[in-house]
Formats: structure tokens, C-alpha cells, sequence
């Protein structure tokens, strides 16, 4: 029987520069899982740890510092695993930076990418739809103050 399974987090990283608003994309070095695909922030949630404490140390290891503002999207990335026979559930969640990350070794480039940019580079359609959500929030000044996750 198919189940619902939560093992990993999206992050969408973004700053506001003098030209609007710019999401940081990352690319996956040779070697590593999805070498070569241009990708927001993410990875698995560890035992004992909430879905929010697992981004929060995700985008703080890849990188290097704390986001200015955490904030829960209200909306998860969902998609159907054949070999778990699983609909993963994925929690995404997006922060505000403050400067260029410092790459661990899971990437070996990035970027500050508009939205246009980032939805050309990304690969997945539900992280496309992600991130226009997210930008979409920021555009409006939406973003609701229950969403917001203190952090500090």
C-alpha cells in the first residue's frame, strides 16, 4: 500500500538587490546526488529533528550563516517515489540572505537568478512552482506573521 513519507526540505534562499528580488540557486558538484542540476537548498530531515530545524541547519551547512528571515511556505513539494512506493511530502520553507553563501562541497557554483532565471534553471516543477509562490508572497508583502520562524 502506497504511504505518505516526510524525509526531506526545500529552502528558497533569496535577497533583495537594487534590481527586486533574486533567489539563490546552488549547482550539485560532480559526485554528488543530481551532479550538474541547478538547485534551491535542501536535504533529509535526521531523526529528532522537527522539518524546520532540518532546513534551518540545511541552509546554514550549504551556506555558511543564518538566514536574516525564516519563514514556512504554506505549501509543501510533493511527488510520487516508485521505488518506496511513497508520495513524499516535502515542507519547504524560504529565507532571507544577506550575502554570498560560502560553498560546502556539495556545489561547485552559484547563483543570485530572478525569478524567470531560476524557474529556467530548476528542473523539478513542483520546486518551479515553489519558488513562484515564494516570489509571488514577497512581491505582495504577504507573508503572514504565523509563518514566520524565529531562529536567533
Amino acid at each position: 500500500m502506497t504511504q505518505n513519507l516526510v524525509r526531506v526540505v526545500d529552502v528558497y534562499p533569496y535577497r533583495l538587490m537594487a534590481d527586486g528580488y533574486r533567489f539563490l540557486l546552488l549547482r550539485r558538484a560532480v559526485g554528488t546526488l543530481y551532479a550538474g542540476q541547478w538547485r534551491m537548498v535542501g536535504g533529509k530531515i535526521q531523526q529528532d529533528e522537527t522539518a524546520w530545524q532540518a532546513a534551518l541547519r540545511e541552509l546554514i551547512e550549504e551556506t555558511g550563516y543564518p538566514p536574516q528571515t525564516f519563514w514556512a511556505l504554506p505549501s509543501v513539494n510533493t511527488f510520487y517515489n516508485w521505488k518506496l512506493d511513497a508520495v513524499l511530502l516535502t515542507p519547504a520553507f524560504a529565507a532571507e540572505l544577506e550575502r554570498d553563501p560560502t560553498l560546502n562541497h556539495e556545489h561547485d557554483r552559484f547563483g543570485w537568478f530572478s525569478t524567470e532565471e531560476a524557474l529556467r534553471l530548476l528542473v523539478w516543477e513542483e520546486q518551479k512552482r515553489l519558488l513562484s509562490l515564494t516570489n509571488r508572497y514577497l512581491q505582495t508583502g504577504t507573508i503572514l506573521p504565523d509563518w514566520i520562524i524565529p531562529h536567533m
